[in-house]
């Protein structure tokens, strides 16, 4: 791969290819993106630190996956809202199992979490509770901004499919968020 490669659609490219050169070039290019996309949703810093390792390991791995249907950067924000959605899962387990079976509070306590923080927790159980085939489109859209095209050709369905999945999906959102605040 010639040296002055730095566009990310060519390092990831030259990545799947094989290149190592090019992979560790586009780590290190995607990481401070990665970490802002994991802080959207993971109120915690060290959370979303999590997520961009969980991410930037995903990419490594599956680069080969990468196959230029839509731009790198779209696939990126895929697997970023994906490993933000897992690590979430996984903490909510460890959480679990660490305070030997004691269940997680229903509402994030006032006085030790941000408004914010309660908020991006709420969403997550509910992006959680309504399943991939909504969730998915839903945060590529809502939280990471991704527009309906892009999102169409990420998931590979239908423009009119993805607007009526995020549709149904921030429906069901707002019918699991009104239940949270009963």
């Amino acid at each position: 791969m010639p040296s002055g490669v730095t566009d990310l659609d060519g390092l990831a490219r030259a990545a799947a290819a094989g290149d190592r050169d090019a992979l560790d070039r586009l780590l290190v290019a995607v990481r401070p993106d990665v970490l802002r996309m994991s802080a959207r949703f993971l109120p915690n810093r060290e959370d979303a630190e999590e997520a961009c390792q969980d991410t930037l390991l995903a990419v490594a791995r599956g680069i080969t996956g990468f196959d230029g249907r839509s731009a790198f950067r779209t696939w990126l924000h895929r697997v970023a809202a994906n490993r933000a959605r897992s690590t979430y899962a996984a903490l909510r387990r460890r959480f679990t199992a660490e305070g030997q079976g004691v269940p997680l509070p229903e509402t994030p306590d006032p006085r030790r979490t941000s408004v914010v923080a309660g908020t991006r927790l709420d969403l997550l159980d509910a992006l959680e509770a309504i399943g991939p085939e909504y969730a998915e489109p839903v945060a590529l859209r809502d939280v990471l901004g991704l527009p309906y095209r892009e999102i169409s050709v990420l998931l590979g369905l239908a423009e009119g499919t993805v607007k009526s999945r995020i549709h149904q999906g921030r429906q069901r959102l707002r019918a699991r968020l009104s239940d949270a605040q009963v």
